[in-house]
């Protein structure tokens, strides 16, 4: 059994302790709201807004000019922290919130190394690295269907900590075959140059065509939203896009062929709602985030609203359900985005809304969009700031941005000037970010990260440690205490394979895969294991179902 998994989360208030729940902060409200259902399957819908501080919502609800849908189910806070920083990565955010287990610097589903923020317990050696069971997966073993869904590639870090294990964020290779082999139900989103060989960065380099795989599982594969929105499948695979999808204005600016984040929302909704048992399903706006990192104050506007389209409709299913439990929330805050900046110092009483939000409104594309319009000879540079809301450019103005080498910086500093914008930095910052929620035993108060997958889990009635212990076993230590001799084949650099041998019986296990090749007394079968294989770097971890394939 994982010691770690027994350790308290790092900085709950007492308060908050005591509200917590075997079934996550539950209250007599939800109850009552519950009461009449507790035979019917619950289902979770987990939303992550990534990278938003509370000045980015703010200022996204001055420019709708409306409440957001967020609003209505505003319960909290959230404390963001990682094992090592007061500032996290998206990495360990995501497997904070899908695993209740803090972790270190751009490591997905696994236990840290490293632990030095205040308040957090220190992690035993023999754990260092060791993977960790996520809520997609205990909602999978519970019978449960799955989904997840992203804007950015599927594999990016926040889906990949909902949904594999591996030591860097970046490491597309491992991400995309675990997914793929999870079984998940539907996996909406971008990142379709991971799963098939080519000449693309992330390209897979282990000559395995995933795309196949998927096909042969049985899904039904689009990649378009007519495709999506026509499709009647209970297996579905959206691959939008080679990488990210676009921010919802330049989608919506250029017609392109894909799916609205809130469309990919309702539609996982509606295909894994069949499931009788109930259904665990993550949703990611991306690229909030890395409009907060280029300071692209019109990218954050367009992700944010976006994001909130989507949890109305999440919101819309859960009321009428009955039985589904919404969180909506950010992994982190970005940028130190404010309403006011330097030009507001000393007139700040006297500024209406207008004037910050006026500007914005002129913006029909983000900077990223607007700059694929551009020109080589950047002859159309007045038309292109145009549409990112920089009009009546003066001459100088415009052979400023003709001449630019960091055009995009000096475009959104130049608008956000105008709107009097303010930023602090162009990373993550490490503020406590607003937790929303909707539904029995739904979380409130000013939580830790950490909390939510105890909730979320506590609601699905399963227990994330046993969860563990269940997928993920040490394959040499456990093999060997049943007599077997180990060893792992690297013949092929990109596929690691452990091996077990014992008298005639042969178990391969190769990396990533739920899978199993049995040889016995000279015949060979294959078997279908309740989790993926992951490797460490170290060690290779197996389900528990492994150690018993022997007929």
């Amino acid at each position: 059994m994982n010691r770690n998994l027994k350790k308290k989360a790092a900085g709950i208030s007492i308060a908050a302790t005591v509200a917590i729940s075997s079934l996550g902060f539950a209250t007599n409200a939800d109850l009552t709201e519950a009461k009449d259902k507790k035979n019917e399957p619950t289902n979770v819908i987990m939303m992550v807004m990534d990278g938003t501080s509370a000045g980015a919502t703010n200022l996204a609800r001055w420019y709708k000019g409306e409440d957001l849908a967020m609003d209505e189910i505003l319960v909290g806070g959230m404390r963001t922290h990682s094992a090592e920083s007061a500032i996290t990565d998206s990495a360990p955010a995501a497997t904070a919130l899908a695993t209740g287990n803090k972790s270190n610097d751009k490591v997905v589903g696994l236990l840290p190394k490293l632990v030095n923020t205040p308040g957090v317990d220190p992690i035993d050696p023999e754990d260092t690295y060791k993977p960790i069971a996520n809520v997609l997966e205990g909602a999978k073993l519970s019978g449960k269907s799955t989904g997840i869904i992203s804007t950015s590639e599927i594999q990016h870090a926040t889906p990949a900590g909902f949904s594999s294990h591996a030591l860097h964020r970046s490491n597309y290779q491992d991400i995309a075959e675990q997914q793929v082999y999870q079984g998940i139900d539907v996996v909406l989103g971008g990142g379709k140059e991971s799963l098939a060989p080519g000449s693309t960065k992330n390209a897979r380099v282990d000559g395995e065509n995933l795309i196949d795989v998927i096909n042969e599982n049985g899904y039904d594969f689009v990649e378009s939203r007519e495709d999506l929105l026509s499709s009647n499948s209970d297996k579905l695979w959206g691959a939008f896009a080679p990488s990210a999808l676009a921010y919802d204005f330049d989608r919506k600016a250029t017609e392109n062929s894909e799916p609205s984040l809130a469309e990919m929302t309702k539609k996982g909704i509606n295909t894994l709602s069949k499931d009788k048992d109930g259904f665990f399903m993550f949703v990611e706006g991306s690229k909030v985030d890395w409009a907060a990192h280029a300071n692209d104050t019109v990218g954050i506007l367009s992700d944010v609203l976006a994001f909130d389209d989507a949890v109305k409709e999440a919101v819309e299913f859960a009321k009428k359900d009955g039985n589904t439990m919404v969180i909506a929330v950010s992994d982190h805050g970005n940028s130190g985005i404010t309403m006011g900046n330097v030009n507001t110092n000393a007139n700040y009483p006297e500024i209406p809304v207008s004037t910050y939000i006026d500007p914005l409104k002129k913006a029909t594309m983000t900077v990223e969009g607007a700059l694929k319009q551009l020109k080589f000879d950047r002859s159309n540079m007045k038309e292109v700031a145009a549409l990112y809301g920089l009009d009546n450019l003066s001459s100088d103005e415009i052979n400023k941005l003709k001449a630019s080498k960091t055009l995009q910086s000096d475009m959104t500093k130049m608008l956000a000037n105008r709107a009097n914008i303010g930023y602090s930095t162009g990373g993550h910052t490490g503020e406590d970010v607003f937790l929303y929620a909707y539904g029995p035993s739904k979380p409130n108060g000013l939580v830790d990260n950490t909390d939510i997958a105890k909730a979320m889990a506590g609601f699905m009635k399963f227990d994330l440690e046993k969860v563990s212990d269940k997928l993920f076993v040490n394959a040499r230590e456990s093999f060997e205490s049943k007599g077997y001799t180990t060893r792992i084949d690297v013949t092929d650099a990109n596929n690691p394979v452990f091996i077990a041998e014992k008298a005639k019986i042969k178990i391969e296990l190769r990396i990533n895969k739920n899978i199993a090749h049995v040889t016995q007394n000279k015949k060979s079968y294959t078997k279908t294991l309740d989790g993926v294989t992951v490797y460490n770097g170290t060690d290779f971890f197996v389900s528990k179902k492994a150690l018993n394939l022997s007929k």
